[in-house]
């Protein structure tokens, strides 16, 4: 199951396992079951400290239960975490085995605190980049809660249960035998989550910061490099977001950050929020904006309002919050959201395997999906606006030489049609003749562009028809003091890399803009 060079890496992770650990089999006589007690007696002979024990009494198999000797601490996975999750694995090895974790001490004082009995079941599958931090949070507090349980399950090796339980996405979280949430979550959030009183103290704790020199909204690379490069200034500086690394998060293959051949967007994201902490930051994740107040007068504070009702304030505001994943705005398509309509044809893919599906958009991310969508589906039905596919060359001609794809252009997809639990199939316009069609399947995946997230702005700053924050070379925007990066804004190309230097320009612009000042105005406004 694992070669040497990943043996050689185990072998020196599992030297930091201080207690001994059990891996607790319930296997059947399937291939799977096999591999599994072949991965099991593999991670066993590469430390003293782990055994193998064959028990067979989880009701599914194949899975393994990581165990602290002599206690009921644990995780459990169904299925063999290979893949993404691999990662998952490693930890929860660690982790049971008392390795200390590296979230924050309050929030893991907070996880032991919690008062009730959660059993929590999450399905994933393998090729899932949003499932590991999941996995991975809700492993981390089964080990610190012992009223907390966790089972990690490969969705496509329960195709059954999946079915049963009408999963038709990645990560799905099932508490207590009912739906708890379902797409990528963090440690912080899923906390919240079940800590009825996380949101008040956040805003409390948020409620009581001075003023900031250079306050950024946003925490994708945008914001991410701005924070750095205000703080190398030796500004107090604050960067808020609603989920720190933004859509990158959800990013599967990076093959175009100058300099790093290969690398996936969870990964950069954890980079960048460590890049960030390396600096006197302060950083308010799971903070929304709802609202910003422009300063009064040049020099003073602009206020950005929070939707837990709390409020920071700036010498000089950034915003940088990204942009999200457009929707067809057709009827069903909220209704099935997560029911078979998907936006990430890598996480969900696999649990249409043998399926038929629909891909909206010929761009290069429609294509791109129904180019890997069609390795797995039985079917894959291409639907695209426009006259003609508006991707790479290289692109088209490999969709059109796979012959489970049916390319439809000029069409205009009306309604998401399904039966009340997932959905059915689509119906679409045909632009040229005006008649109406529809097609049967069992999935759709959405991948027509993007949509910035500035509709709590339009009153603030002044935005361009597409919802763009408008800002000049300096990263200004109609408001004196207000500077925007990334995605939300005119910036032509929203890329990564483009995203970065332009949240470097905004915070240099930011910082020359206070030097500048007089300094009567520096102090016309109190906080």
């Amino acid at each position: 199951m694992l070669d040497a060079n990943l043996k050689g890496q185990l072998k020196g992770y599992l030297a930091n396992i201080t207690q001994p650990i059990e891996l607790v089999a319930s296997l059947d006589d399937g291939a799977k079951s096999r591999e599994m007690q072949e991965l099991l007696n593999e991670i066993a002979e590469l430390s003293d400290k782990v055994s193998v024990v064959r028990a067979d009494d989880d009701k599914r198999k194949p899975s393994f239960l990581i165990r602290r000797a002599g206690t009921d601490i644990g995780v459990r996975f169904a299925g063999l975490p290979m893949g993404h999750e691999f990662t998952s694995l490693v930890l929860a090895l660690l982790q049971v085995g008392g390795h200390p974790s590296k979230a924050a001490q309050d929030l893991i004082e907070q996880i032991k605190d919690l008062d009730g009995d959660f059993a929590f079941e999450t399905y994933f599958s393998l090729s899932c980049q949003n499932c590991p931090d999941v996995v991975q949070a809700l492993n981390l507090m089964s080990v610190l809660n012992p009223r907390i349980s966790h089972v990690a399950i490969d969705g496509a090796l329960f195709q059954q249960e999946v079915d049963a339980r009408k999963v038709m996405a990645v990560p799905t979280v099932f508490l207590n035998g009912e739906p708890f949430a379902s797409g990528r979550m963090e440690l912080e959030q899923i906390v919240a989550k079940i800590d009825s009183g996380a949101a008040e103290r956040a805003a409390e704790k948020i409620k009581a910061q001075d003023p900031f020199e250079v306050l950024i909204v946003g925490g994708g690379p945008a914001g991410a490099a701005a924070a750095i490069y205000a703080a190398r200034k030796g500004i107090r500086t604050g960067i808020a977001a609603e989920r720190f690394g933004g859509q990158v998060l959800d990013t599967m293959a990076i093959e175009n950050f100058i300099s790093v051949p290969h690398t996936e967007g969870p990964k950069l994201a954890a980079h960048l929020e460590q890049h960030v902490k390396d600096y006197d930051v302060e950083i308010m994740n799971l903070q929304k904006a709802a609202k910003l107040i422009p300063a009064k007068t040049e020099g003073g504070y602009h206020e950005v309002v929070l939707e837990n009702g709390a409020s920071l304030k700036g010498r000089t505001v950034i915003l940088s919050t990204g942009a999200r994943w457009r929707q067809m705005g057709v009827p069903g398509e909220d209704d099935y959201r997560n029911k078979g309509v998907a936006y990430c044809p890598h996480c969900d893919g696999p649990l249409f395997k043998g399926k038929r599906v629909a891909v909206i958009g010929g761009g290069n991310s429609g294509v791109e999906a129904a180019i890997d969508l069609a390795g797995i589906v039985a079917h894959v039905t291409l639907i695209e606006f426009d006259s003609q596919l508006r991707a790479d060359a290289v692109l088209q001609r490999k969709l059109a030489s796979l012959p489970n794809v049916k390319i439809i252009t000029s069409a205009l997809t009306t309604q998401v049609n399904g039966d009340g639990n997932k959905v059915t199939g689509l119906s679409y316009k045909d632009r040229n003749h005006g008649t109406e069609h529809d097609i049967e399947l069992e999935g759709i995946f959405v991948q027509i562009g993007l949509v910035p997230n500035t509709e709590w702005l339009k009153d603030a700053v002044t935005l361009s028809p597409r919802g763009e924050i408008e800002i000049d070379a300096r990263g200004e925007t109609s408001q004196p003091g207000i500077f925007a990066a990334g995605d939300c804004t005119t910036v032509p190309y929203k890329q990564i890399v483009i995203a970065m230097g332009a949240g470097s320009t905004a915070a240099l612009s930011a910082f020359d803009y206070m030097i500048r000042l007089p300094a009567s105005d520096e102090t016309a406004e109190a906080a």
